[in-house]
């Protein structure tokens, strides 16, 4: 992507690395709701399960308006493939298949101080825990899509829709972790096409 060695390594990563970086990130937020913050642990799983139902919205959100967004301008249509179009171009990847930490502590930070607009410091601290696990998730069950081989259940049918986003329709199918935002928002695949 990039002819830079430096710049070219940032966008690389280890499907670990998230795991090891954002579940301490995840604890310090629970700690500081609930001990830092004093709130109940019944009001902190309350606005962590919200803050998790609530990533898999944003992740729809993201991936179909945000990173299927294609630009007009040649910079932008650069953009693009940086974000999301190599990941189209090259879908088995090891490498690719997880956020960089380079792109997904910045979001992260620009996410958290939207949300602060919306929410008190511990609430916060309780949601954003949720949030983040919801996106760990995400990032972890989309190199599963790509790599781990399903026989059968529920995994299987969220691989086998996501396979026909990358190879049927990319139009469609935006949901990773879950399908449910692509059955509510009309944008899911046949019957038919899933055969």
């Amino acid at each position: 992507m990039f002819k830079n060695d430096f710049l070219e390594s940032l966008t690389k990563i280890h499907y670990s690395v998230p795991i090891i970086f954002w579940v301490p990130v995840i604890i310090y937020f629970i700690w500081k709701s609930y001990l830092q913050g004093a709130m109940s642990a019944g009001f902190v799983a309350l606005y962590f399960l919200f803050g998790l139902a609530f990533w898999t919205l944003a992740e729809y959100v993201l991936h179909r308006w945000i990173f299927h967004f294609e630009p007009k301008s040649a910079w932008g249509q650069r953009i693009h493939f940086i974000f999301h179009g190599v990941h189209h171009d090259y879908p088995k990847d090891r490498l690719r298949l997880v956020m960089p930490l380079s792109a997904s502590i910045p979001m992260a930070t620009i996410i958290y101080i939207l949300f602060s607009l919306f929410f008190t410091e511990y609430t916060l601290s309780a949601f954003f825990a949720g949030f983040l696990l919801g996106y760990l998730i995400y990032d972890e069950c989309h190199y599963a899509m790509h790599h781990a081989n399903f026989k059968s259940g529920l995994f299987k049918k969220i691989k086998d829709h996501h396979m026909l986003h990358h190879y049927s329709d990319p139009e469609k199918g935006f949901g990773v972790s879950s399908y449910l935002w692509d059955i509510i928002f009309g944008s899911g695949f046949s019957k038919k096409s899933k055969r």
